[in-house]
């Protein structure tokens, strides 16, 4: 079994005499101990007196007790194997122990049954020992039951939801719905609703949280059954359990979706208690203890052949000094050592402390020292594949006991962990193996950047490091003014000022732990130790690699993605790492730059040396880009695409697609499992990541949790060799003389000197796709805490304001008022120390430095490859969203304790990203639906703030000009709504009634967020608002194309809005009880908002170039005001009617039609009229006029409505006061001031007057001179060549969507004036 170990002891017994050489290499040592031995042994280096005490002092007997000198066995070399044999020699209770138990049944080691045990869809670990929820509430039991005597087993929590854990008998029936403690004979706790179960349910224990332990505790000698959590006993849950013939009870488990738990029955040291599930290997565990006895000894025990005596010294002060007895005792040591050390029982128990023993001793440097050399003693008497499993379980057990140790005061325990990881990744050869096949691929390795939060305060300790709680009376994110500035008090100044203090403290504690993880990280992006093998930053950008491809693809494998809250961890120390090495490289290469003037050059994105997976690019797929632009490619970057490898990636694409795709010619594949490798083939069925197939694999019950790593697909031909992630070396990477590496194809507009390694722009490249994956999502979730606190505050004020108020002789509210606020004053300080960690490891200054340094990267890297032309087409999506995304988070997450205004540089870093958001929401190279629409929202947010709309004012004018008149296309085929809204904010604050943040009638209401783009202070801009007017008064086209399709959307979205009305009102009105559709709701509310909006850019136009309208020698002038005073008048009618539809809609004050009311669309159809009618000149004012009362619908009525008057008062008489019960504009003097009064009625006056005069000077007209298209005009227009007629303004309006005649679909060639009296005449003449 163990030939090589032999071989060694053997070659050290018998090779013959020779200088000792001493090398740094470990197998160099163990070559050249073999020669002195024998000189030693011949009666050399070592007297057998001095030899024999040494043997007998390091293989000492079990109790360590020393036999008497005078009857003691002399030990040589020869003997030393069989004193050994005696001393790991155990007792036959121990050997025994390790096989059948009473009182339990089925096989000794004891993992979950995931072939029957089972009920519904859950992912089971390869150890079988981990489990996820895949369905709704599945349920599984272990392989082994207890029928007699006591018994525990352990939980490692994972996630914090919906799970109950306990107990069942193999009768139990489960389903989706019903699980553990749902039926008879099985009990659960649930440490999520705090309750425990058993048909019924009553509160027990307290609630868990991610990363605690749960131990299930079984009596059945006493009939009892109980919990303990993170070794605190939670009390008896259940008692006078059945017991009997046939009753015997399984550990089990039931869990809903996507949550998962990993089980310890024994085969790993328990962390709480004694008992066991599954029986350790006692009988190993003693030989192992005895042969780390030996070892100790070796280390603190040392040899003087001069003297010819032992010296005793610390184990920690040891050094390997080449001496062949110690290199043979430690031979003979490792030789029944090894084996014992691939058990991960073992390894946790023994080697695991032992190590841990070594970090707590001595200064660190010792520590290291030490680990080091044990480290290379493994690898030196250990066989390869032993120290291979060896270090695999260590890490493993590592890695549980940093995720699942108890968060105490000052974080030791982690910290304890850390240190003895950093020890081990220190050892070059360790960190190699590791790096290659056991952190990423084995284990989760981002646990170790993780800092889990307390959901417990007291047991974290966090009372005594903030004694003083404070909570901030209002948010002050950025973008929010508030007139109620409360002053803060003397009492409250302190208050904040300790709780700042214990703030602090807390940091600095934290800061330990996230220093250390950046030195995990910094060893493993090593470059420089590449003697002997590949440096361990390429091992490490390999495996990057595909974690990030895993999350990025896993869209389909939900519980295999990387969890957010680990991903956001991870990031912030990766960033540490990865600036810390760009700027040593920038202090060793003067030309290079600084980590503050990072970007990724534009020719990573298109040269294919770095696989972005199925990431969408910004036109579009990649394999579409590549045919189309490969000119583009050719004479800009030198980058010449195979035409086959061309027509072998779109083959790739269709096999994609292909559902039939035969076994042998799948991909190569290698499928892992979180606990180990799996040497399974992946099937066939789990090929795509697509939903749809991926439902095949969940209809199956439970399959073992596999981690699918799909390969990268193979890089395309660019000159270079075509190679696989794992296939590149640093060559291709680094690139060389001839060979650029990454940077290969650079555009003529990129520098030539290297910004840093192109190693670390990889790393860069995957610290923002990391961002865009999952870190922003989790920011926006981990605000919750401070909005709570918010919630939490307001409550208790609103209480101590109510305890002032309220009388003294109502001692009985008094009390509950007082119950109340003593409830939310602890709930307050909980909230308030949660938040302090929340702030120290998510949102402190340094982690909003990160993210800002990420958006300035993201920027730059725009700016960049914006310059290469049509090849910024190559571009990933994600880029330009986590610019928009990291601006976001800073703006809204980091507050109040944090403003983006204090960060370096701001003004700039706004005005940079307002160009790019104002360039490419228009851009034709960005073909994405998602991210225009992205692009638009974001630059639709940007201009509702004061700060970032001053950055869009200062960007080049040019720039400015190409934004506002992509702002002014034709609404028809493109997303119009977010355009829209983005006028009506460069507007708002400047029209009729225009100045409220909040409608009337909602200020009593509150908002769901204030922070709203919607619910900002108007700011308005006049700069971009005169770049609009110039633009619609220079360009023939631009005016009528804008202003039709701004009507056409008016009438649309008003006419769907009135239908939807409509039908609320019809089953408001009917007599079974009905339910209204609450996404009907929100859609006939946005429809009336965007009539309010589309309302206000009219009026803005108007306002702005009224030529447009009312200067008829334009063209269209006539057409668009006819139009538009058709549509005011509609609006008019339908919004002021007596107990009309509209007014019952609104009464009825609907959850989700909270905005529709009579204010906002009146004053905006106000605010246009008065622009017609009062504020222009004579002659425009007198053509506007008689443009509106020519309509059909005008009604004088409409407009005394917004006075507040029934009728029309009498020509001279002054208007009566308004009646309250009635809407009256004259009713908003906060929102409406006396000249913009006076001006309505002007204009109320105007119209009377000037109706009148129209209806004494009409003349009577037949129904066959009218328009047959209206009949409200008569007919004035005739078309060529068919001869049909009607009024010029229904033409015309026809005419700008289609160029068929109305009648007979002939095609109009043109349209001709046409008057009765003068062709009436002509055919008289010609008779």
């Amino acid at each position: 079994m163990r030939v090589r170990a032999r071989a060694r002891l053997k070659a050290l017994r018998v090779r013959g005499r020779m200088v000792w050489p001493w090398t740094d290499s470990v197998a160099e040592r163990l070559g050249g101990c073999c020669e002195p031995v024998a000189a030693a042994e011949a009666g050399g280096i070592v007297h057998e007196k001095l030899l024999n005490d040494y043997l007998h002092r390091i293989f000492s007997s079990p109790d360590h007790v020393p036999p008497a000198a005078t009857s003691r066995k002399p030990l040589n070399f020869q003997n030393l194997p069989e004193h050994l044999d005696q001393l790991l020699q155990v007792d036959n209770e121990d050997e025994e122990s390790q096989g059948q138990v009473e009182g339990r049944l089925g096989p000794s080691t004891v993992v979950l049954d995931h072939t029957g045990g089972f009920e519904g869809l859950l992912l089971v670990d390869d150890d079988l020992l981990g489990v996820i929820g895949h369905s709704n509430f599945g349920t599984i039991r272990s392989t082994t039951c207890v029928y007699k005597g006591k018994w525990v087993y352990e939980v490692l929590i994972s996630s914090q939801g919906l799970m109950q854990i306990g107990w069942c008998t193999i009768n139990c029936r489960f389903n989706q719905e019903e699980g553990v403690g749902d039926t008879h004979n099985s009990y659960a706790y649930d440490g999520n609703r705090v309750r425990k179960w058993n048909v019924t349910t009553t509160n027990y224990g307290k609630a868990w949280a991610a990363g605690d332990i749960v131990s299930c505790l079984i009596d059945l000698d006493d009939g009892t059954l109980s919990f303990c959590l993170n070794g605190v006993s939670l009390g008896i849950a259940f008692e006078n359990l059945s017991r009997g013939l046939g009753m015997a009870y399984f550990p089990a488990i039931s869990l809903s979706f996507k949550e998962s738990v990993a089980f310890n029955f024994g085969s790993r040291p328990l962390r709480y208690h004694f008992g066991k599930m599954a029986d350790p290997p006692c009988a190993d565990l003693v030989r192992a203890q005895r042969l780390l006895g030996c070892f100790r000894a070796v280390l603190s025990v040392e040899l003087d052949p001069v003297e010819g005596r032992l010296v005793e010294k610390e184990s920690s002060e040891w050094q390997l000094q080449g001496q062949p007895t110690i290199l043979l005792t430690l031979a003979h040591i490792f030789q029944r050592f090894a084996p014992l050390l691939r058990k991960v029982y073992l390894v946790e128990a023994v080697l695991m402390s032992f190590l841990l023993g070594i970090t707590e001793k001595g200064t660190p440097a010792q520590a290291q020292s030490l680990v080091h050399q044990v480290l290379d003693l493994l690898w030196l008497f250990m066989e390869d594949y032993e120290v291979q499993d060896c270090l695999k379980q260590l890490m493993m057990s590592l890695l549980r006991l940093y995720r699942f140790s108890p968060i105490v005061p000052d974080l030791g325990l982690q910290i304890h962990y850390l240190r003895l990881t950093i020890s081990i990744l220190r050892h070059q050869k360790s960190r190699k193996f590791l790096l290659s096949n056991v952190l990423f691929d084995v284990l989760r390795s981002v646990v170790f950047f993780y800092i889990k939060s307390p959901l417990r305060v007291e047991e974290a300790g966090l009372q005594e490091l903030i004694p003083t709680t404070w909570w901030p009376h209002r948010s002050s994110r950025e973008g929010r003014e508030s007139k109620e500035v409360n002053e803060e008090t003397a009492e409250e100044r302190l208050r904040r000022r300790a709780y700042e203090r214990g703030c602090q403290r807390l940091k600095k504690r934290i800061e330990v732990v996230e220093e250390l993880q950046v030195q995990i990280l910094k060893l493993l992006l090593d470059n420089k130790d590449d003697n002997g093998g590949e440096a361990s930053r390429y091992i490490f950008l390999t495996k990057f690699r595909k974690f990030l491809q895993e999350n990025a693809s896993g869209r389909g494998n939900m519980p295999m993605l990387c969890p957010p809250e680990y991903m956001v961890c991870f990031l912030h120390r990766l960033i540490s790492a990865l600036r810390y090495y760009w700027d040593e490289y920038k202090a060793s290469n003067p030309r290079a730059s600084f980590s503050e003037e990072a970007y990724i050059p534009p020719q990573i994105f298109y040269n294919g040396k770095v696989d972005y997976f199925d990431l969408q690019r910004l036109g579009g797929l990649l394999s579409h880009l590549r045919k189309t632009l490969k000119d583009d490619l050719a004479s800009k970057a030198n980058i010449v695409i195979d035409p086959l490898e061309l027509q072998a990636a779109t083959m790739d694409d269709l096999d994609e697609d292909d559902e039939a795709t035969p076994a042998g010619t799948q991909r190569p594949m290698q499928a892992l499992a979180i606990g180990g490798a799996l040497p399974l083939p992946r099937p066939g069925w789990l090929s795509s990541p697509t939903l749809g197939r991926a439902n095949r694999f969940l209809s199956t019950a439970a399959v073992s949790l596999m981690t699918p790593r799909r390969p990268l697909s193979t890089l395309e031909k660019v000159k270079v060799r075509t190679l696989s992630v794992e296939q590149r070396t640093r060559e291709d990477i680094e690139g060389s003389h001839w060979n650029e590496g990454l940077l290969l194809g650079r555009p003529p507009e990129e520098p030539e000197q290297p910004l840093t390694e192109n190693s670390l722009l990889e790393v860069l490249d995957g610290a923002v796709m990391m961002y865009n994956l999952s870190v922003h999502q989790q920011l926006g979730k981990m605000v919750g805490v401070s909005d709570d606190v918010n919630e939490y505050a307001m409550a208790l004020r609103d209480t101590e304001d109510k305890l002032r108020r309220c009388p003294r002789r109502r001692k009985d509210i008094l009390a509950e008022l007082t119950k109340s606020q003593k409830v939310f004053s602890e709930k307050l300080d909980h909230l308030s120390r949660r938040l302090a960690w929340v702030h120290a490891t998510v949102y402190s200054q340094e982690k909003m430095l990160d993210i800002y340094w990420l958006l300035r990267v993201c920027l730059r890297t725009i700016e960049h490859g914006d310059r290469t032309g049509s090849l910024f087409a190559f571009m990933p999506e994600f880029y330009l969203s986590v610019a928009i995304n990291s601006y976001s988070a800073l703006k809204n997450y980091f507050g109040p304790v944090h403003s983006m205004e204090e960060l370096p540089g701001y003004e700039e870093t706004l005005t940079r990203l307002a160009a790019i958001l104002a360039k490419h929401f228009a851009d034709t190279r960005i073909v994405g639906t998602d991210i225009r629409d992205s692009l638009m929202q974001a630059l639709a947010s940007y201009v509702c703030y004061p700060h970032s709309l001053r950055a869009v004012e200062r960007i080049p004018e040019d720039q400015r000009i190409a934004m506002v008149r992509n702002l002014l296309a034709p609404y028809e085929q493109r997303p119009w709504a977010q355009t829209n809204w983005i006028l009506v904010r460069l507007w708002r604050g400047c029209g009729f009634g225009y100045r409220y943040t909040r409608l009337p009638h909602l200020l009593k209401t509150k908002p769901e967020d204030a922070n709203l783009p919607s619910l900002q202070k108007p700011c308005p801009s006049t700069l971009l608002q005169q770049h609009m007017a110039d633009l619609l008064r220079q360009g023939s086209d631009v005016a009528p194309s804008f202003l039709n399709s701004v009507l056409n959307q008016l009438n649309w979205a008003f006419s769907e809005f009135i239908g939807m009305i409509q039908e609320i009102q019809q089953a408001a009105e009917r007599l079974e009880r009905n339910f209204v559709d609450s996404r009907q709701l929100k859609v006939c509310a946005t429809c009336f908002d965007l009539s309010v909006s589309l309302l206000r850019v009219l009026e803005m136009t108007i306002t702005l170039v009224p030529e447009i309208f009312l200067d008829w020698a334009r063209p269209t002038s006539e057409m668009l005001l006819r139009r538009l005073a058709q549509l005011l008048n509609q609006v008019l009618n339908r919004v002021t009617a007596e107990r009309n539809l509209f007014d019952r809609v609104v009464t009825l004050r609907l959850p989700g039609l909270e905005s529709v009311d009579h204010y906002p669309i009146l004053v905006a159809v106000t605010g246009i009229l008065v622009q017609l009618l009062v504020r222009g000149q004579a002659s425009e004012t007198e053509r506007a006029t008689s443009v509106l009362l020519a309509d059909p619908c005008f009604q004088l009525r409409s407009i005394c409505y917004l006075l507040g008057q029934p009728e029309p008062p009498a020509p001279g008489t002054v208007l009566p006061a308004p009646d309250r019960k009635r809407f009256s504009l004259q009713s908003y003097t906060d929102y409406i001031n006396a000249e913009e009064l006076a001006q309505v009625e002007q204009m109320l006056t105007h119209l009377t007057f000037a109706s009148a005069q129209a209806a004494a000077a009409s003349l009577p007209t037949s129904e066959e001179d009218l328009c047959p298209i209206c009949y409200a005009h008569p007919i004035s227009a005739v078309f060529q060549p068919c001869g049909h007629k009607s009024c010029k303004a229904c033409i015309n309006q026809h005419l700008m969507n289609n160029k068929d005649c109305f009648f007979c679909k002939a095609t109009i060639v043109s349209v001709e004036d046409w008057d009765k009296a003068a062709n009436t005449s002509t055919t008289s003449s010609a008779a």
